[in-house]
């Protein structure tokens, strides 16, 4: 994975240059992230360079395929995100003002002349996955469903926390 989400700021023509790069899943293994069964990502980035200035305008974009948080099963989801950057060389100002408006800063060290954008990659794609992961109404596995107490085999279900609780009163009435 080094070098494969290069941009070379070194040798950056003046205007934009544009960058291309696909991730699949052992992208995703080589950061340790193993809820990530599958990707099939496309991040394109267009760097602009105006005299000191260097900006990055990044699209990631594709799918990837979790775990379903209800029934277990293979769960795909769409990555779009958009981000934008802009790369300063020097110290980490103690500043809370953004100059650059809509643009988050990338400060690099005065000695690197690259910017790797797979650490870039992988946190604005987990970024875009929402908190909780689960299909569209009745799109989990019915029998993995009937287990949880979320269904049963005729496909009716009760939602209730309170559902296993209907009985206990004639139950205890009976006593």
């Amino acid at each position: 994975m080094v070098g494969r989400y290069i941009i070379p700021l070194n040798g950056l023509k003046e205007g934009e240059t544009a960058f291309s790069w696909n991730a699949g899943k052992e992208f995703f293994k080589d950061f340790g992230n193993e809820e990530i069964k599958d990707a099939d990502i496309t991040a394109e980035a267009v760097a602009v360079k105006s005299g000191k200035f260097i900006g990055i305008d990044c699209r990631i974009s594709g799918k990837v395929t979790v775990e379903c948080d209800r029934c277990l099963g293979d769960l795909e989801l769409p990555v779009e995100t958009e981000r934008k950057f802009s790369v300063k060389f020097g110290e980490r100002e103690e500043t809370s003002d953004n100059e650059d408006g809509e643009r988050e800063t990338v400060i690099l060290p005065e000695t690197d002349t690259d910017l790797d954008m797979g650490q870039i990659i992988y946190d604005y794609t987990c970024l875009s996955l929402p908190m909780q992961r689960i299909h569209p109404e009745g799109g989990c596995d019915p029998e993995t469903l009937k287990y949880l107490g979320r269904g049963t085999v005729d496909g009716t279900s009760d939602d209730s926390p309170f559902a296993s609780l209907k009985g206990l009163l004639n139950d205890n009435d009976k006593n």
